[in-house]
């Protein structure tokens, strides 16, 4: 039985739109199932064989030439022309950048983490976290420019230059120094009293070059208050500081020399006299006016350093706090507790001062001489000693600017 060539027409006709018309009609190419390739067949005669044979062979190239076997590689196919160039997976390559990350001492960062980017469309960020050494790598890299970007808490972040590597290259980083963060911002909660307990712990340790005590200025503007066991704790660091022995022996020499209380006579024993004496006011003084009259009345014994405005300014703020305080609410009263503190120190003075020196005259003799005393200390505090105790804080300065607050000294 023979089978004419045109009752093979549909295999021919779709065969020849898979070789897209081949300028030889009788040639056919077959797509090989296991390996995808092209593979060139003899011709096929015009005269079939029989018809079971020929089925069988028509069966078979419609089979091949079907549009589900066609490779979407092979080159002129239809996926081809249209340029088709999805890649959805990072893209990968043979180069390598490594590096290591220190800090300015040149010891490891361990942890760090380092970014890799790159401009284009050369795949998604890469990051890495530095090992113990302070190592870290990059592999499977493209050919291309990227940059790196290195942060480890505490620690300023790094952002290196542009750094380009070719197929197969292993590139060593330039060398990744991490600073510490030059500044951190923390958030504290804290009460009046824990915030007025650090104010006082900072004022215990102002001293004049480092050596004489300046425990009652506040540099401070607006401090807190201090509550009546700080106006006790403050009074007794203050006695029993070295400098005020010091301070009181000087004070007794002057005394001794200028013949001040002669009842108490020349010599050793004199000057011993003297001293015991400027010892007994200064305590009592202390202890009656910046504790106790300070925590009744509740006033503040401190002086608030200005240290902002012209000289007449401060001076007369300087001058008017030896009588004139703020109370613990904020508003300024007259300075009751240190009058009073110093008339009570002279009337104590009777009982241990030469009996030739006592009486009324003796008590405003010394509420005057403290007063005035104090007011010239306060001039040394609002313009000399400021800059003269290396421990108080940068930011204590004083009275801003700004802030207008008139209850304030």
């Amino acid at each position: 039985m023979c089978i004419n060539a045109n009752a093979q027409s549909p295999a021919l006709n779709h065969r020849k739109a898979f070789t897209a018309e081949a300028a030889t009609p009788a040639s056919q190419y077959q797509v090989s199932s296991l390996d995808r390739t092209l593979v060139s067949t003899t011709p096929v005669p015009n005269e079939l064989p029989d018809a079971p044979s020929a089925r069988i062979q028509a069966a078979t190239m419609e089979d091949q030439a079907s549009p589900a076997s066609v490779p979407e590689s092979i080159p002129g196919s239809a996926h081809d022309l249209n340029g088709g160039n999805d890649q959805t997976h990072e893209v990968e390559g043979t180069a390598q950048i490594t590096g290591v990350v220190s800090d300015a001492q040149g010891g490891a960062v361990p942890g760090a983490e380092v970014v890799l980017t790159s401009p284009g469309k050369m795949g998604r960020e890469r990051k890495t976290t530095a090992a113990s050494d302070g190592t870290f790598s990059f592999t499977n890299l493209p050919a291309g420019k990227f940059r790196m970007v290195v942060a480890a808490p505490g620690f300023s972040a790094y952002t290196s230059s542009e750094l380009s590597v070719i197929s197969g290259e292993t590139l060593q980083a330039p060398k990744i120094t991490l600073n510490v963060a030059t500044s951190s911002s923390v958030t504290v909660f804290a009460n009046a009293d824990q915030i007025a307990e650090a104010q006082v712990e900072e004022q215990e340790k102002q001293r004049v070059f480092g050596v004489f005590q300046n425990f009652y200025t506040s540099y401070i503007w607006d401090a807190q208050p201090m509550s009546a066991k700080q106006k006790y704790r403050l009074a007794f660091r203050t006695i029993i500081d070295p400098t005020t022995f010091v301070v009181l022996a000087g004070v007794a020499g002057a005394e001794q020399y200028n013949g001040t209380y002669p009842g108490y006579g020349p010599g050793i024993a004199g000057y011993g006299k003297r001293y015991g004496a400027a010892l007994a006011d200064s305590v009592s003084g202390r202890i009656i006016g910046s504790a106790i009259l300070a925590s009744w009345f509740h006033q503040d014994p401190r002086y608030f350093y200005q240290g902002t405005g012209g000289i007449r300014s401060r001076s007369w703020h300087a001058l008017t706090s030896a009588v004139v305080t703020r109370g613990d609410n904020g508003k300024l009263q007259p300075y009751y507790c240190h009058l009073l503190g110093n008339l009570a120190a002279g009337g104590i003075a009777n009982a241990y001062h030469p009996e030739s020196s006592r009486g009324v005259g003796l008590t405003f003799q010394t509420l005057g001489v403290t007063t005035g005393a104090n007011a010239i200390g306060n001039l040394f505090r609002e313009f000399v000693l400021r800059s003269l105790e290396p421990s108080v804080p940068g930011f204590a300065n004083g009275k801003k600017v700004s802030t207008s607050t008139p209850s304030h000294p």
